[in-house]
């Protein structure tokens, strides 16, 4: 396609390019030049749209989250439970969905105010269930970091479903730490089946809520 033809750069236009590039380059590899070239075009001109990298990586999370909210409707019969529930297992679908999804996720500012919505939702059913507005908060924020982090350490392993860094074959794990045997033993725990160590670890995360703010 040549420049005539192509259609006009904006914000959207270079964000849905870079998560596109993440998942080939990862975080490391994904350059204003590397994003330019996918684009067709120079790397300054990019700079007419985000002063920097870590600018673009906020529209970027911005994207992802626009993604992930189309995805998971607002049930207005939900539960506390069910909402975090969803929440959780909807954020850590969408970050899998990118090589190093959660570390551009993580510290990243939102550019605009679409999770409003959402957030407000969420704040006001949980408030309705009996939380003060500062557990309401801690009890989102908890679900948010559990998640983020989670997803981190999960992405350090298999960067994208399916794939698996070299280094985390947990039989040689064993076999180096045959010394330690629940150490050794501990690495099935660790390194493998994410999806139900996230599905574990999330019902303790909402067990703890319920039994620290006193909610059903």
């Amino acid at each position: 396609m040549n420049a005539r033809n192509r259609p006009p750069l904006d914000r959207k236009r270079v964000a849905d390019a870079a998560l596109k590039l993440l998942n080939e380059t990862g975080l490391e590899g994904l350059t204003l030049s590397a994003i330019g070239r996918e684009l067709g075009v120079k790397a300054p001109a990019l700079y007419w749209h985000f002063k920097d990298k870590q600018a673009l990586l906020d529209e970027m999370a911005t994207e992802m989250y626009r993604r992930m909210v189309a995805q998971i409707p607002l049930r207005p019969t939900d539960t506390w439970r069910e909402r975090l529930r969803a929440y959780g297992h909807g954020l850590r679908g969408a970050l899998r969905g990118y090589r190093d999804g959660a570390r551009v996720f993580s510290g990243s500012r939102f550019t605009g105010v679409e999770h409003a919505e959402q957030m407000e939702e969420n704040l006001r059913l949980l408030t309705a269930a009996g939380l003060t507005l500062p557990q309401a908060v801690r009890a989102t924020t908890t679900t948010y970091l559990y998640t983020v982090g989670f997803v981190i350490e999960e992405q350090g392993v298999e960067p994208l479903p399916g794939e698996r860094r070299e280094g985390y074959d947990v039989g040689e794990r064993a076999r180096m730490m045959a010394d330690f045997p629940l150490a050794a033993a501990a690495g099935a725990e660790i390194f493998a089946d994410y999806d139900r160590h996230f599905e574990e670890g999330l019902e303790l995360v909402l067990a703890g809520i319920a039994t620290r703010y006193g909610v059903d």
